[in-house]
């Protein structure tokens, strides 16, 4: 009685049928330069929030130095949408730079109250 061998499962590898390469995913450079973009804007953007706070902190009798807070803060904010756009080898220079204009009126907002 002759004996077929068992086919080998699907879930493990077989040496001699390597499975084909997946074409159209992420190289290795990409999804560096993707983890460094994020690092790099969510860091610089928790600076321009505490930029913000340190506004809110401030004392109510200087509001010049209140307003001068948020706006460090906003052109924080700039510069992190440029350093994003930066790292992937785009111009910094685009409308992406207006999401960063977004910080001066919610820190207006909340330091002043306006």
């Amino acid at each position: 009685m002759q004996q077929t061998p068992q086919p080998r499962r699907r879930h493990l590898m077989d040496p001699a049928n390597p499975r084909p390469q997946q074409q159209g995913g992420m190289s290795l450079t990409s999804v560096q330069r993707w983890v460094l973009s994020v690092l790099a804007v969510t860091t610089i953007l928790h600076l321009s929030a505490g930029l913000v706070v340190a506004a809110m902190f401030s004392p109510d009798s200087r509001p010049d130095a209140q307003i001068g807070l948020n706006i460090l803060a906003t052109l924080t904010a700039v510069g992190a949408v440029a350093a994003g756009r930066g790292i992937h080898g785009k111009t910094p220079l685009s409308w992406w730079l207006l999401l960063g204009l977004l910080v001066l009126p919610i820190g207006l907002f909340l330091t002043l109250g306006l």
